[in-house]
């Protein structure tokens, strides 16, 4: 545990980005259920669009991805099928979810997951300074400069945001 951070939890996410040597921040808030990034981004007092949902969505052949899309923005299906070359994409359902990342939906984090699974990122993530992202716990995000997750995770720039 990390006692100069107050009582953030150690989980796989944090122990991954340590492994990686990634400088990140922790922050605390109360999880409201499905409150999602609006609820993180008013109990931190941050933008919205700089909180990053975890999504975790499936190919027509069941096939896991991860999508890394900023909180005030949501993911074009289509658009994203398309551009994987997919016939369709899909969330996932819950319990899957869980089962591919040993995350539970709402503290679903792209770091330290239980399988490795490709990651897409919406490309403007990259234009901003700062990301608050999951950090493994329903409550809890980590605070990380967006250009480590391209060295960490390798993921596939996409423009699939709407709305």
């Amino acid at each position: 545990m990390d006692h100069s951070r107050g009582n953030a939890p150690q989980t796989p996410a944090t122990q991954f980005l340590r492994r990686h040597g990634v400088a990140f921040s922790t922050h605390l808030y109360d999880y409201v259920e499905h409150g999602g990034t609006e609820v993180s981004a008013r109990e931190l007092n941050i933008d919205e669009h700089a909180v990053v949902k975890t999504l975790v969505m499936e190919d027509e052949e069941g096939r896991p991805l991860i999508v890394l899309m900023h909180g005030s923005r949501k993911v074009s299906a289509r658009d994203l099928a398309q551009q994987l070359n997919a016939k369709k994409i899909s969330p996932c359902k819950p319990e899957v979810a869980q089962r591919h990342t040993g995350y539970l939906v709402g503290g679903t984090s792209p770091f330290g997951t239980r399988k490795v699974l490709p990651v897409c990122m919406e490309r403007s993530i990259l234009d901003l300074p700062l990301i608050y992202i999951n950090g493994g716990r329903r409550g809890f995000l980590v605070g990380i400069h967006p250009h480590d997750i391209l060295r960490m995770l390798q993921p596939k720039l996409v423009d699939v945001a709407k709305g």
